[in-house]
């Protein structure tokens, strides 16, 4: 019987995204290379070069993949989940907590480092970043913020967008740039410090 080359496709494209992971964080970003990958894999470089253009790329798709394969684990079809319990506070509370827990993860921690800064000299990255891995958990906020809004629990003119960055910015700022400790205990205060700012007046 013939092997199976779809099967030996997907195992060698699996192979390639856990060995990215793997050595982005024992040897660091700047010192991966596809020739590492490659190795670690069990693959070619050419089997590399045929689906990636680079480093980064390969990177980004595992990192994507990371966040698919916990959303089936926990039992879910998406990646990203916002609750919708009727308190605002407690929800955001909830989701940014998760979010503080996933950005001190050793698994979660360098390669979203090494793709937010290779996205800072590399725009293609920098926009498959954004629209793959930030904006959909981002419309969910926006969603929520909606209907918050529609329930009469923020202002019903304040722009959602800008709104989810008055919660979401502080912490990624504190993460990226190690200024001070990230916590559950920052990241409630910063849901009701924002929240002051957004209930109706």
């Amino acid at each position: 019987m013939a092997p199976n080359a779809t099967r030996r496709s997907e195992r060698s494209h699996r192979a390639i995204l856990d060995a990215a992971l793997e050595l982005v964080a024992e040897v660091g970003y700047p010192k991966l290379t596809i020739e590492a990958i490659a190795a670690r894999a069990g693959v070619g470089k050419q089997t590399i070069y045929r689906w990636w253009p680079s480093k980064a790329a390969v990177l980004l798709d595992a990192f994507v993949a990371l966040g698919e394969r916990a959303a089936r684990e926990a039992g879910g079809e998406q990646p990203y989940a916002f609750p919708d319990t009727g308190d605002l506070e407690a929800d955001l509370k909830l989701v940014l907590r998760a979010t503080v827990d996933e950005l001190l993860s050793p698994t979660y921690d360098l390669p979203y480092r090494a793709l937010a800064a290779e996205g800072m000299v590399n725009p293609q990255i920098a926009t498959e970043f954004v629209s793959r891995v930030l904006e959909p958990p981002l419309q969910l906020y926006v969603e929520r913020l909606r209907a918050a809004q529609a329930a009469g629990q923020v202002a019903a003119d304040l722009d959602p967008r800008i709104a989810l960055e008055l919660i979401t910015a502080p912490i990624t700022a504190r993460w990226l740039l190690r200024t001070l400790p990230l916590s559950h205990e920052y990241a409630d205060t910063v849901v009701e410090m924002a929240l002051s700012g957004l209930s109706p007046r």
